[in-house]
C-alpha cells in the first residue's frame, strides 16, 4: 500500500523516531509562541515545567532567540532653571 505524502515524511524515522520528531516540533512551536518562556510553554502544552525541561534536554530542542526589545526613547532630562527668589 503506498504511503500518502504526509506519511512519507515520517516513515524513514520509524515509529519512535517519528514520535520524537513530533514532540520536538510541538515543543519548538510552543516555545516560539510563548516568546521562549518555558513556563508558559509548559502550561500551553499542559505539562509540568520540569518535565518540559527534561524533554527539551533529551530531545535536543533549541530554544528560540529572545524577542527583540523595542528601543525605548531616551528619558528627557530636566533642565535646571534659575529660581526667582521668593517664588516656589
Amino acid at each position: 500500500m503506498p504511503l500518502d505524502s504526509g506519511m512519507q515524511e515520517w516513515a524513514p524515522l520509524g515509529f519512535r523516531g517519528a514520535v520524537e520528531e513530533f514532540k520536538r516540533r510541538l515543543i519548538e512551536t510552543a516555545l516560539r509562541q510563548s516568546g521562549g518562556n518555558r513556563t508558559h510553554a509548559a502550561r500551553c502544552l499542559r505539562l509540568q515545567r520540569t518535565y518540559l525541561l527534561r524533554l527539551i534536554r533529551d530531545l535536543g530542542v533549541s530554544a528560540p532567540p529572545p524577542p527583540i526589545a523595542l528601543a525605548r526613547p531616551a528619558p528627557v532630562k530636566s533642565v535646571d532653571t534659575p529660581r526667582t527668589p521668593g517664588v516656589k
